[in-house]
């Protein structure tokens, strides 16, 4: 039984009677069926209620959930050799290692490539061995290999090796001549491979697509198990792979790779090993943050993420890949603090980008099967989260286009269930595009300027026949009803055991129905704080990150009385030590 479908089909009337929201949205509630399955995991696990409904609706049974819970590698990473190519592209880097032949690892500017990178350089570092990092300028070179680069990296290297990026590089691999290269990747997939010694992709056409969650550091960590076991069957011992977890599971969450499988078990044992603080990248790059708890998912994708990001996006390149490879403290905390002020740079020059876009985006129309906007100067660094902002607005595909001298370059964003990466991937084989790929959920694509009208009318075809122009305002989803009462610190740990959450894994919402406000006011630039109850004594404060742009701040701050359905996510909010719950309240209705 697909219980999932179950809470979104199994109620006729929407949840609470919210039927829109002060957002706009119908709240689906879990059906008469998901409910009595809860109710009976529960009397069988002797599992709290609210985590009972979190496990039926990711369709976990009473048998399953103990290891649902403590998801482990041991019972959830594959065999590496599943994927075609591996065992050839792990017999050349042990070879490349015993015989001290020189290496570089060209990377993606991302976190993916930067994290990918940083697991080669590390576990190669281990072994009293060193490698070439070369990571392109976004603006100047682009995404993936390019023939100067790897002709010059050729000259001088034995062995090359592509991380995050080199599926479709097919010229700029053939440039290498004689050098041998490894491409370790999980972007789509073409119908012909480069000419690279062995390209490891579960995104390849001819892979099954079992595998296909992973994001490349997920791929390079299994590259790694099948060298430790070919090593072993040697007789040679080599690095603590587990160590190397915490890279792993930040580039699983930063590049939004769905959290299922053994991608679980890779962010939730790579956040214990980042909570050990051993890591002077990741530790200086926490502190720059000034976080005051041990990192969870979301820090990973919206705190340490976009800071290691910054580099590739509006500054030097390379930045974020050497953080985290690097065995210093000093020098970790310099880049770190670097890195940190190209975020704040990178985020005023989002909002400026953000504004034009929507603007331009809301005359073209927001209901198209396809949301874009290209601009003059738009920088290239943060095209890809303007469009991510478009998406979650219009709960639509996006595209983002910076446009300079004859040609623009933009990416793009998609939702659930309408497959961006292939649409793009096609255009560019109409010859549409000059230049374009990805996976599922995001894309980059350069585009001719004169040709820019036409790609987009022809991708906005492509995605309406997914379905795209049917999407309509996304519905919340929640996973039941909460008083007041029931908001507590070990509540929130009971459900934390169902994570880590985020793509392919949403963290739970639940509703808390006839609030009253106690206290709501502005805080920072434009979030609200709230403090609601039952009347019946109990408190609980919420935040709500943007509120005051929208109607959900101006309702909540002039209730003048009125008591409200509120519904978000719980968590812990630590605040000098002091440990409380937290609503994040993503969304209000009048309760009538």
């Amino acid at each position: 039984m697909n219980i999932s479908r179950d809470i979104a089909d199994g109620s006729a009337a929407a949840f609470l009677g919210v039927g829109a929201s002060l957002t706009g949205r119908r709240w689906v509630g879990p059906g008469l069926e998901a409910d009595r399955l809860a109710q009976g995991l529960a009397q069988d696990t002797a599992l709290p209620l609210p985590l009972c409904r979190i496990l039926v609706a990711r369709g976990v049974t009473a048998g399953e959930a103990q290891a649902f819970l403590s998801p482990t590698l041991r019972d959830l990473l594959p065999d590496p050799r599943v994927l075609r190519d591996m065992e050839e592209a792990a017999a050349r880097l042990v070879r490349a290692v015993d015989a001290g032949e020189r290496i570089a690892i060209f990377a993606d500017y991302d976190v993916d490539g930067g994290a990918s990178a940083a697991l080669l350089l590390c576990w190669l570092r281990d072994l009293q061995r060193s490698a070439t990092l070369y990571v392109p300028d976004r603006i100047d070179e682009g995404f993936g290999p390019n023939a100067p680069a790897m002709r010059t990296l050729a000259r001088d290297h034995d062995l090359i090796v592509c991380v995050d990026c080199g599926t479709l590089s097919h010229d700029a691999i053939a440039a290498a001549a004689d050098t041998d290269v490894l491409v370790l990747d999980h972007h789509q997939g073409g119908e012909t491979l480069p000419p690279a010694l062995a390209v490891v992709n579960p995104n390849r056409q001819d892979e099954d697509g079992g595998l296909g969650h992973l994001c490349a550091a997920g791929v390079v960590f299994l590259l790694l198990v099948e060298v430790t076991r070919q090593r072993r069957a040697a007789g040679q011992s080599g690095p603590d792979l587990m160590a190397l977890l915490d890279l792993v599971a930040l580039a699983t969450v930063a590049d939004v790779a769905p959290l299922q499988g053994v991608n679980r078990a890779f962010v939730r044992q790579g956040l214990t090993v980042m909570a050990r603080r051993q890591r002077p990248g990741l530790v200086a790059l926490a502190d720059v943050a000034r976080l005051d708890s041990a990192p969870g998912s979301h820090h990973l994708g919206f705190v340490l993420g976009p800071r290691v990001n910054a580099g590739g996006r509006i500054g030097q390149a390379d930045l974020g890949a050497r953080l985290l490879a690097t065995a210093d403290p000093r020098e970790a905390e310099a880049m770190a603090a670097k890195l940190d002020e190209l975020n704040t740079d990178r985020r005023e020059l989002e909002e400026q980008v953000r504004a034009a876009a929507l603007a331009q985006a809301e005359a073209r129309g927001l209901d198209a099967p396809l949301v874009w906007a290209a601009g003059e100067g738009w920088h290239p660094g943060v095209v890809g989260i303007v469009a991510a902002r478009l998406k979650e607005r219009t709960n639509r595909p996006a595209i983002v286009i910076g446009l300079e001298g004859e040609e623009g370059k933009g990416s793009g964003r998609s939702v659930s269930g309408i497959d961006l990466g292939a649409a793009i991937q096609r255009l560019a084989a109409e010859g549409l595009l000059l230049k374009g790929g990805g996976h599922r959920m995001a894309a980059g694509l350069t585009v001719a300027r004169d040709g820019l009208e036409d790609a987009m009318a022809r991708l906005s075809e492509l995605l309406a026949r997914q379905g795209a122009d049917a999407l309509g305002p996304a519905d919340l989803a929640l996973d039941g009803v909460l008083m007041p009462g029931a908001a507590t610190v070990e509540l929130v740990e009971q459900i934390e055991q169902a994570g880590p959450f985020g793509a392919g894994a949403p963290a739970p919402r639940f509703a808390f129905a006839d609030c009253q406000i106690q206290y709501a006011r502005p805080v920072g630039t434009g979030h609200l704080k709230v403090t609601f109850g039952d009347g019946l004594g109990t408190r609980v404060d919420a935040i709500a990150f943007g509120a005051m742009d929208g109607p959900l701040g101006a309702a909540l701050t002039a209730r003048d009385g009125a008591r409200f359905h509120l519904a978000g996510r719980l968590e812990i909010n630590t605040w000098k030590g002091r440990r409380s719950p937290q609503l994040r309240l993503e969304d209000a209705a009048p309760a009538r």
